[in-house]
């Protein structure tokens, strides 16, 4: 019998590309994963090309849509027979406006998928009654944008800060049975950052300003398995920067 269906799986949110992707890619190897996605035929090619394909599941639900996360998260899980041991929490919407030309839509939209979904989602799989008491870490994807000022960022560096927040008064709420972390990445390329770098003179300079050089996906990846491991039983409320030493300068 294949371990893998022995174990309550992560419900991982973000998984079809960057961070998220690369967080995919390392849990599937030992770990069952519900992939949340709006877009059910891009999970399905990312489960196709993941290991033990046959285990994961997905979970189609927009997170723009977060009041309707209760009835479709709920009926999931009942229809599934499954309840989840983790969350990671790596959707994330990135948009740059300046202050004069912010538009509530846009403060609104990354509001809904970087913090009001995960809240949401959190609110069931802590209910007995939904996940029956199976929660036992949760992990957040935040951004050292909480840390440095950059014109533009106003909106999205309010929604990786009030994740933060989430997780530090959680960790509290919810020990000892679940711990709350998040991970804070410094600009990482992936397709939701393009707008960072726009051509290779941008990417040499962008890595100049981090005294560790570039990081990647993988970086950060790395951070949120250890953060999920019995490796880190006694960490909870904690935000691990992974900025190659950007924050220091």
């Amino acid at each position: 019998m294949n371990t893998l269906t022995e174990t309550n799986p992560v419900l991982l949110t973000g998984g079809t590309s960057g961070i998220g992707l690369a967080v995919a890619q390392l849990l599937a190897t030992d770990r069952r994963l519900i992939l949340a996605a709006r877009d059910e035929v891009k999970a399905a090619e990312v489960i196709a090309g993941l290991p033990n394909a046959g285990q994961h599941l997905i979970w189609k639900h927009d997170l723009t849509d977060p009041d309707g996360i209760e009835a479709s998260l709920t009926e999931f899980l009942k229809q599934n027979g499954v309840l989840v041991a983790d969350l990671v929490h790596a959707a994330g919407v990135f948009e740059v406006q300046a202050a004069r030309s912010l538009e509530l839509a846009s403060v609104r939209r990354q509001f809904h998928v970087n913090v009001f979904s995960a809240a949401e989602i959190i609110r069931q799989l802590v209910r007995q009654k939904v996940n029956k008491g199976a929660l036992r870490s949760i992990t957040l994807v935040s951004s050292i944008s909480t840390r440095i000022g950059a014109k533009g960022y106003s909106a999205y560096a309010a929604t990786k800060g009030a994740l933060v927040s989430l997780a530090r008064s959680l960790a509290v709420e919810l020990a000892p049975a679940v711990r709350v972390n998040c991970v804070s990445p410094g600009g990482i390329e992936t397709p939701g950052t393009q707008s960072m770098f726009p051509d290779d003179a941008a990417r040499v300079a962008h890595a100049a300003a981090y005294p560790l050089g570039a990081g990647s996906v993988e970086d950060i990846a790395s951070a949120v398995r250890f953060l999920m491991s019995v490796d880190a039983r006694w960490v909870t409320g904690q935000e691990l920067v992974v900025d190659g030493g950007r924050t220091l300068l």
